[in-house]
């Protein structure tokens, strides 16, 4: 029975442990992307004024 236990216990961790990994390399990664990813600036516009043309 202690086998059987260490067993089940051994595949918990192993799956644990891969979703830990997994979890955290998708957070690094959520990270760099954000990280590298253009910081978009508002484009400042002059407005200037112009007179109509009337003909």
């Amino acid at each position: 029975m202690a086998d059987l236990l260490n067993l089940v216990m051994l595949i918990c961790a192993a799956l644990g442990s891969m979703a830990f990994g997994v979890l955290a390399a998708y957070g690094i990664f959520r990270v760099a992307f954000a990280l590298m990813r253009p910081q978009t600036r508002p484009a400042t516009v002059k407005a200037q004024p112009e007179v109509a043309q009337v003909l």
